[in-house]
């Protein structure tokens, strides 16, 4: 016996509703206000409450009239309830006005597992507090530290996570239901207070509970029974044009996790690290305090299967000493979010030794089965405290395969499976009602598919595998593990393995027979090699390798990249490849990391300190035109551009034009391209905008060869001097003075770096630095040479010369000056032209930063020639050190490179796109907001 579901069974996540009248979604009420078993075998859950209505309007919730004792808010409306009455979930806590009850379209979280279109496991990053942001499964507010996930707007308690869904964005395709379309995915609740629906344009955000939805790849805003008045597909929103679309990104899944594919730090589960695993963080079902026994009530401790055995991981019940077994049952199953018949599952008594339990896990423990009486039959004892709840045998059973490929008319087809059916009798069952019948069974496969919140799990079914008994296996392990299991007929096809492992930290300029002697096989690019591997377990075992490997002292970073099928790029993108330093600005930075992981497709965001930026520039090397954003100080974009400028020939797009989102303490080159001083908390919604919107213009690069050894051996008659090397340049060189309290800084830093997460306090050492230098005399002209256009200039009695390119330094300063002068160009910093300045000292500099003075211009040139007669500090861009005595040659470092000025107008502020909007659709009649 077969029937097919009909078409309009869409998920949730994709924009469609429950189908109305499905056994997953839909509680029937018997008489006297407590459920009863659906028709046929198959699942469906059973809540005890007041009179609900129709199943439609209400998926798989189980709502009772409760009175209320405190102010409380809808959930659908977000509107306070007035009077004294208001139905609740027992299940999720979902909270509503009797007039709302009709409109509700969020499932409960028992059924949300069934209605989730492609399973995507979730990416939980470290604990931390959030501010008024509300857990996804209790819907309670989040006080202790939570749990939230990087890549979309997930956020949840601790002990909260085994209950949600494997619902996260999808970034990539990954060979499993990669749709060519892309949908809206929508989450629900913690939308700004102010936020507005598209479609009715009233109020849709709350602040008092998880109240309306919003698209996590556009942004669009609605109520969630408005979100059905919008078209399904998603355009990507305002940043359309800077996110990499996700049917572009290819990412085979092989052995590796979600965080280890987003190259993300991931959080300890749930249990492993202490708290939660018997719900302490907030008050709901299952976590009930311990009942007194003067209050008539008793509290149980309830595991699910073996699998919570096990783990230790239970829910906490508390019921009436005078319960029945049923109703025992039924809190038992709303605890755990079981959407399953009552009447096919029984509770059992756990054996209270840790022998027992060894043995129960084991299964080899007899059973106690609570009686109506709430006693073990034969036992004069109490009910036990803790109990396991277990399916009774089952003879036959309705199963839902869904088709593993695309275009189907249907959502699942449901078959009846008895102990005689196999994967293969089910796949011959199944190919005739989803229209393949004319193809050979033998092309196709069952899969199961475990959608854990943490890891989606596939595993090919062998034929001649019993489903009955494989079912029943699931349910021993876990009951609420059926809920979250699926079984899809694919076709059987070979795919090709293919893996990039990014293996950084080798030492740089070796040979590639060098580096084939290090990795056996690799092609060297500054210290860094990518691996593509034709196996996965090879590819697995090689990454557990790589990754706590060091050579010559210096541990190795491994990273997994994915393929960017830059040929399916829309004609219009120019995506935006993201770099952030976590470490600059405080904590800042690492909240960036997060924000734009979010608000873009985070395969296109990267962090620095994993690898630098020749991941993000490996990945997007085929890409005919993409732009970057560089999150740090001068220091990390100076980083940047020079890795730009090394692997420039390997680029399909060797000029991308690169934003500054300035994090640092000086951000002189941040302040030149109007991007600010600093980064000092503005909506990183508004920052791509503005990154967006940028104009594009010119930069000089310069390249410093600093070459110690022709110095030294005609000095010191010594040849073992520092080899030559060579410095790339953006902003200025400083020799003498500033570079030496730039050096006393950077010393101070690497001492207590703790201490430097401010730019105030940063600030504050540099003065306090500059104090103590400011008897200090190094008579620099007289132990420095200056040669510009190979032509020898007298300095004048200075401390300190500079080179600047830009017209900012030290902060802002304007050091070159404003006034006119015949001898030499106005500056600009892209004229291929560098003005040097001389500073006479502390005080001259301190004038200067102060706007009192300007420094002594000496020249303008392209070409010089400096010879240092002693050791002497010396700094680029911000990082210094003392260079030994020899020669510095500046001089342009070919192409100049194309950099990203904020404009000047403020961006348009489109939140939403009105494009992406279905047709003017009234609000649905009777719509209580």
């Amino acid at each position: 016996m077969a029937a097919a579901a009909e078409p309009g069974a869409r998920a949730w996540l994709g924009g469609g509703s429950p189908r109305p009248g499905s056994p997953a979604c839909s509680p029937v009420l018997g008489s006297g206000g407590r459920a009863r078993p659906g028709p046929g075998p198959g699942p469906g859950p059973e809540r005890a409450g007041a009179r609900a209505p129709g199943p439609a309007a209400t998926p798989g919730h189980s709502f009772r009239k409760v009175t209320l004792t405190k102010p409380t808010f809808c959930h659908l409306c977000s509107d306070f309830i007035w009077g004294l009455a208001g139905f609740l979930c027992d299940v999720c806590n979902f909270m509503s006005h009797e007039k709302c009850l009709k409109h509700v379209r969020i499932p409960c979280t028992s059924v949300a597992p069934s209605l989730v279109r492609v399973p995507v496991a979730h990416c939980f990053g470290p604990r931390g507090l959030h501010k008024r942001k509300f857990c996804a499964v209790c819907r309670k507010v989040l006080e202790a530290p939570a749990l939230h996930c990087e890549v979309c707007e997930l956020h949840l308690h601790p002990d909260c996570v085994p209950f949600a869904c494997s619902d996260c964005r999808q970034c990539h395709q990954d060979g499993h239901q990669d749709h060519d379309t892309h949908h809206h995915h929508w989450r629900e609740g913690n939308l700004p207070s102010g936020a507005r629906c598209e479609v009715c344009r009233k109020t849709c955000g709350s602040s008092d509970v998880l109240a309306g939805v919003r698209c996590e790849w556009c942004g669009v805003q609605a109520h969630s029974v408005c979100s059905a008045a919008l078209a399904p597909e998603c355009g990507f929103g305002r940043l359309r044009s800077l996110v990499l679309p996700p049917a572009c990104v290819r990412l085979l899944p092989g052995g590796f996790s979600k965080t280890q594919s987003f190259r993300i730090v991931e959080a300890a589960e749930p249990g492993e690290g202490g708290d939660g695993a018997d719900g302490s963080a907030a008050v709901g079902p299952g976590r009930e305090t311990q009942a007194t026994p003067e209050s008539g009530k008793q509290t149980l401790k309830i595991f699910d299967g073996d699998d919570a055995v096990r783990r230790s991981q239970f829910r906490l019940v508390t019921v009436s000493r005078l319960a029945g077994a049923e109703e025992v049952l039924e809190a038992a199953l709303r605890a755990h979010h079981i959407p399953e018949d009552p009447g096919h599952l029984e509770l059992c008594r756990l054996p209270p030794s840790s022998q027992a339990c060894d043995a129960w896990a084991g299964g080899k423990a007899g059973s106690a089965v609570i009686s109506e009486e709430g006693r073990s039959p034969g036992s004069g004892e109490a009910t036990p405290e803790a109990w396991v709840i277990r399916a009774l045998p089952r003879v036959q059973e309705v199963l839902k395969i869904y088709p593993g490929w695309l275009k189907v008319g249907v959502a699942y087809v449901s078959v009846r499976v008895t102990p005689k059916s196999t994967a293969r009798s089910v796949v011959l069952e199944v190919l005739p009602l989803l229209g393949r019948q004319a193809e050979g069974p033998e092309s196709f496969q069952l899969v199961e598919v475990a959608m854990g919140c943490r890891h989606v799990q596939r595993t090919m079914l062998m034929d001649e595998q019993p489903l009955l008994d494989r079912l029943q296996d699931i349910r021993q392990m876990s009951v609420r593990q059926v809920s979250q299991t699926r079984f899809y007929v694919a076709e059987s096809r070979d795919v090709a393995p293919h893996v990039s492992l990014f293996v950084g930290g080798l030492p740089p300029g070796l040979s590639p027979e060098e580096y084939s002697s290090l990795l056996h096989e690799a092609v060297a690019t500054k210290g860094a090699v990518v691996l593509d591997v034709a196996c996965f377990a090879e590819a697995e075992r090689l990454y557990m390798l790589l990754k706590d490997m060091a050579v010559r002292g210096r541990l190795l970073t491994a990273l997994v990249l994915p393929d960017l099928l830059h040929a399916k790029l829309p004609p219009d993108s120019c995506p935006l490849l993201v770099f952030v330093n976590p470490k600059s600005g405080g904590l800042k930075g690492r909240d960036l990391l997060c924000s734009f992981r979010k608000l873009l497709n985070p395969h296109q965001v990267f962090d620095l300190t994993n690898g630098g930026p020749l991941p993000g520039l490996h990945l997007f090397s085929q890409v005919p035109c993409f732009r970057v954003l560089v999150c740090g100080g001068d220091g990390t974009v100076g980083w940047v551009l020079g890795a730009l400028e090394e692997t420039r020939y390997r680029l399909a797009c060797p000029e991308p034009s690169v934003a500054i989102l300035p994090l640092g303490t000086g951000n002189d080159l941040g302040r030149v391209l109007r991007w600010g001083a600093g980064y000092s908390g503005e909506d990183p919604f508004s920052v791509l905008l503005s990154v967006d919107e940028a104009d594009a213009v010119l930069m000089d690069r310069w390249t410093i060869l600093l070459d110690a050894h022709e110095a030294g051996s005609a000095e010191n008659g010594t040849a073992d001097a520092e080899p030559p090397k060579i410095v790339q340049m953006s902003n200025y060189c400083g020799i003498g003075i500033d570079a030496e309290l730039s050096l006393d800084f950077h010393q101070a830093r690497e001492e207590e770096p703790g201490k430097f997460t401010s730019r105030l306090h940063n600030k504050g050492v540099y003065v306090r630095v500059g104090l103590q230098k400011i008897s200090h005399s190094r008579s620099l002209h007289k132990q420095i040479r200056l040669q510009v256009e190979r032509q020898e200039v007298e300095l004048p009695s200075i401390e300190g010369l500079i080179f600047i390119n830009i017209p900012s330094w030290g902060s802002g300063a304007d050091l070159w000056g404003s006034d006119s002068d015949t001898r030499f160009e106005k500056p600009r910093m892209d004229d291929g032209l560098l003005e040097v300045v001389g500073v006479t000292g502390v005080v001259h500099m301190g004038q200067v930063q102060g706007g009192l003075r300007s420094g002594i211009r000496i020249a303008q040139g392209s070409y010089f020639r400096v010879t240092l007669l002693k050791a002497t500090p010396v700094q680029v861009d911000g990082e210094p050190w003392v260079q030994a005595p020899g020669h510095m040659i500046i001089s342009a470092a070919g192409p100049k490179v194309h950099m990203l000025r904020k404009a000047k107008q403020k961006p348009r502020r489109a939140g939403t796109t009105r494009d992406a909007r279905a047709d003017a659709a009234p609000a649905p009649e009777g719509d209580p907001r």
